[in-house]
């Protein structure tokens, strides 16, 4: 389920969906009666039991969340509480990309599995301790600073590519809302060439794995991902700031 084609993430919802073989539909293309989900085809309306929605909870059903949001489906929610529809991922699941939960999953990983994490975290600040703040602000030109409810890029700093004027002005949001900020070091992503405007050229890329869990377990797909930051220089690979896709190549030996 997507939002449609003048999403910045379209591409990606339409390739997931022909990968996965699976209907790539808008809120229009369904609908809800006596709390069960259709599609409509035309061969006449088909049951629809599980939806990969690519749209945030506010928009998802108008009678329950936003009233003027046309990319829902009315009565949704109802098919879902009902248990007639799964959706995939849940409503409210959002709170776990919350950025400042990222910094305490090393001590998740060990109150859950009394092991320490394999892999390790990126080292975060979390800009709501005073010590923390201190840190950040006095390194500001040095690290890429984010809302802990951001997403696509929007609201972020990264350090060492930004004006002084737009640290600045970054410095004094910080300080009006520490609570609403993390920290982390500017991380080196590698690059890969690109065909761009002037030739091909590196631009900076970052793989997305997916992970699907279920009752049988847990199981990374083969592949993924690749975003790309299309600017010269830029580390922003979210395609809501103009980033893009590359194929992902699996080297088998």
């Amino acid at each position: 389920m997507t939002p449609g084609q003048y999403n910045s993430a379209f591409y990606e919802h339409s390739f997931l969906a022909d990968k996965l073989g699976i209907e790539l539909v808008e809120g229009t293309d369904l609908f809800v009666r006596d709390e069960v989900v259709y599609m409509r085809t035309t061969e006449g309306p088909q049951r629809v039991d599980v939806i990969y929605r690519r749209i945030d909870d506010d928009y998802l059903d108008p009678l329950v969340f936003r009233p003027d949001s046309a990319l829902g489906v009315p009565g949704l929610m109802g098919a879902y509480l009902a248990g007639n529809v799964t959706l995939a991922n849940a409503v409210g699941t959002g709170v776990a990309d919350d950025k400042a939960v990222y910094s305490y999953m090393p001590e998740i990983v060990r109150f859950f599995t009394g092991a320490d994490p394999i892999l390790p975290n990126v080292p975060t600040w979390r800009c709501r301790e005073p010590e923390a703040l201190t840190y950040v602000l006095e390194h500001l030109a040095e690290l890429v600073v984010k809302k802990v409810d951001g997403s696509g890029g929007y609201g972020m700093l990264v350090g060492p590519t930004s004006s002084t004027t737009e640290i600045e002005d970054f410095r004094a949001k910080l300080k009006a809302e520490p609570e609403s900020y993390i920290a982390q070091p500017t991380l080196a992503l590698s690059t890969c060439p690109t065909f761009v405007e002037s030739g091909v050229a590196p631009r900076h890329v970052d793989l997305r794995p997916f992970v699907l869990t279920g009752g049988d377990g847990m199981r990374i797909t083969r592949g993924g991902l690749t975003r790309v930051a299309i600017k010269e220089g830029s580390l922003v690979v979210n395609s809501s700031q103009g980033g893009g896709t590359k194929d992902t190549w699996v080297l088998d030996r």
